[in-house]
């Protein structure tokens, strides 16, 4: 099973208790955090190292912030960075289509 479809089963359970932007929110970061995880623990600190320097945030906080990610993304990962941004679309299938979510992927691509 893939990583993004156990998050969204799961998300879906507590489905209740959470709004469905929340979920969308947990579900990008989540599938943000694996893709770059897989690549290596070295850059992905990196990454959360910048992000909290230079704009007192978290990979979380991105979901709002989506310019801080993209600069920070593109200076860690550099000639990876296209690689990431599709396979994290590539794990979200469908939810990329959902408004929140494709304004965030319209910055990060911008």
């Amino acid at each position: 099973m893939f990583p993004a479809l156990e998050i969204l089963i799961s998300i879906k359970r507590i489905k209740r208790w959470l709004n469905f932007n929340e979920q969308n929110k947990i579900v990008l970061i989540s599938c943000l955090e694996v893709v770059l995880m897989s690549m290596g623990n070295t850059k992905y600190n990196l990454l959360v190292a910048k992000l909290n320097s230079h704009y007192d945030c978290t990979i979380r906080d991105c979901y709002e912030h989506p310019e801080y990610l993209r600069i920070t993304l593109k200076d860690v990962y550099k000639e990876d960075y296209d690689y990431i941004i599709n396979e994290i679309k590539s794990q979200l299938g469908e939810l990329v289509n959902e408004k929140n979510i494709a304004n965030f992927f319209k910055i990060m691509e911008s």
